[in-house]
């Protein structure tokens, strides 16, 4: 039985995550952490550094600003992590970096089972398609309250395609001031925000006289949840290190 301390457990990721892991046979919630009041079925406590359970594994959709304590915790119980929180300034990363050398971390930018594989396949495609004259663009769709453009998501997508391809390729945003042709050396990448989308990512490989798009949709928060739920349940008992979600995906 895998044992989980949840923190931000109250939160809009909260009931999706402990849902599933409600529905797996062999894991449990010992624990939350949550600075909001609420209900669950496990004790919940303001600050992690109050958690009195034994747990195997913590899964995080609280804050950065709880980072640090929680990295503490984490080290000091011996606790692998599951970072699903974002926005980390560049010191948190390097304080999550240096933890990494005392516990597992794992850290992604999208928790998606579906969106990590599509990472594999840009990969495979940009093998085969980035020497041969295909242009590459991105455009990256979400909700009208998502501040910040382009997501992290499209970024993960362009740097997994310019990691294979040697780092060749430039990121353009924005072309309204350019009265050129599309350099090859570059990935648009386009956002678009409004209504309730929850989350579209589609790259395409435009081609002479065909075009391949490659695309992922997500249709409800729930697609985060349970990537984050295997990531936990593959992170447990795992040595020190950084580790990502294309160790789950395989």
């Amino acid at each position: 039985m895998v044992r989980v301390i949840f923190c931000g457990c109250y939160g809009r990721m909260g009931n999706a995550v402990r849902q599933i892991i409600k529905d797996e046979a062999d894991m449990e919630i010992v624990a939350g952490v949550d600075i909001m009041d609420g209900t669950a079925e496990f004790p919940v406590y303001k600050t992690i550094a109050d958690v009195k359970e034994e747990a195997d594994v913590i899964i995080d959709f609280s804050s950065p600003k709880a980072l640090t304590s929680l990295i503490d915790h984490a080290t000091a119980k011996n606790l692998p992590i599951v970072l699903c929180t974002t926005g980390f300034s560049e010191e948190q990363l390097g304080e999550i970096k240096k933890a990494s050398e005392k516990v597992a971390i794992l850290r992604s930018a999208n928790m998606s089972l579906g969106i990590n594989t599509l990472v594999k396949l840009l990969r495979t495609a940009t093998e085969i398609l980035a020497n041969n004259g295909y242009d590459i663009e991105i455009v990256e769709r979400h909700h009208n309250q998502k501040k910040d453009a382009p997501s992290g998501t499209a970024l993960l997508l362009a740097d997994a395609i310019n990691k294979t391809a040697d780092g060749k390729y430039e990121y353009v945003y924005d072309r309204s001031e350019r009265r050129e042709v599309r350099p090859k050396n570059e990935i648009g990448i386009s956002a678009v925000r409004g209504g309730s989308i929850v989350g579209d990512h589609e790259v395409i490989f435009a081609g002479l006289d065909e075009v391949i798009e490659i695309s992922h949709r997500a249709y409800s928060r729930s697609v985060f949840a349970k990537g984050a739920v295997s990531a936990a349940a593959y992170l447990a008992g795992k040595p020190a290190g950084m580790y990502d979600m294309s160790d789950v995906v395989g």
